[in-house]
């Protein structure tokens, strides 16, 4: 499956190492990146401090147990579109139900293939991209766009953007916290073929930052793959 190039972040929640090192490793060999969490209280610092695109979550934890780790996520105005696979040993009914009344997205019982797994997860990616979309932002941490007026503003005071830098800001601030690739900025902002020249992406970037003055820190160059733009409250 094509993303984009976007390079999607998976929470791994289970207290069986080996079969963490184990997902680890699969979802590493796919082309994601992974957070590893051993129990539900680690799992939901992780996710306040950085926003995953997908939890693998374990219904039997050490701590809380899956369903209150799912419960709390929902009830999170930032994590409450996060999708969620459960992952558990229990294949009854009752748990399916309670599993997807509380908004999980799928549902896996142990032991299953590891690339049927693989492929739940692209599903689901999939599925959640095609849903949700980029959720419109107008606020990043000092950061502030009034889309309607096309002006931009950090910090309280104004900034001069062109229709170019505004769009690429509008973007990376609707995709905060998650990496863009040269080729998908290109797509989606320039809308030309990502088979072009991508150095105009970095130079409009560069430029962009440039004019963000205090929050120029929070436009990060990811080596090798593209940028991404941090929200202040992952890093707290």
């Amino acid at each position: 499956m094509d993303y984009g190039c976007l390079v999607a972040n998976v929470l791994v929640v289970d207290d069986e190492r080996d079969l963490v090192s184990l997902l680890d490793f699969n979802l590493r060999q796919a082309g994601f990146e992974t957070t590893i969490a051993y129990s539900g209280e680690q799992a939901l610092q992780a996710a306040r401090r950085r926003v995953p695109d997908l939890v693998l979550l374990d219904l039997m934890l050490p701590d809380l147990s899956g369903t209150d780790v799912c419960r709390q996520l929902k009830s999170d105005p930032r994590t409450k579109a996060l999708p969620v696979i459960m992952l558990t040993a229990k294949g009854e009914e009752l748990d399916r139900v309670v599993g997807f009344e509380l908004g999980a997205d799928d549902y896996v019982v142990k032991p299953f293939s590891m690339r049927e797994l693989m492929l739940r997860v692209k599903a689901v990616l999939r599925r959640a991209a095609q849903q949700g979309g980029d959720r419109p932002r107008s606020e990043l941490g000092t950061i502030r766009l009034d889309v309607d007026a096309h002006r931009c503003y950090i910090a309280g005071d104004e900034v001069e953007l062109t229709p170019l830098e505004f769009r690429l800001l509008a973007t990376l601030m609707s995709r905060a916290g998650r990496v863009q690739s040269r080729e998908r900025l290109l797509t989606d902002v320039w809308e030309m073929s990502s088979e072009l020249e991508t150095r105009t992406v970095d130079t409009h970037v560069k430029r962009l930052r440039e004019k963000m003055g205090p929050a120029r820190d929070l436009l990060e160059t990811v080596r090798g793959v593209g940028y991404r733009l941090v929200d202040p409250a992952d890093q707290g």
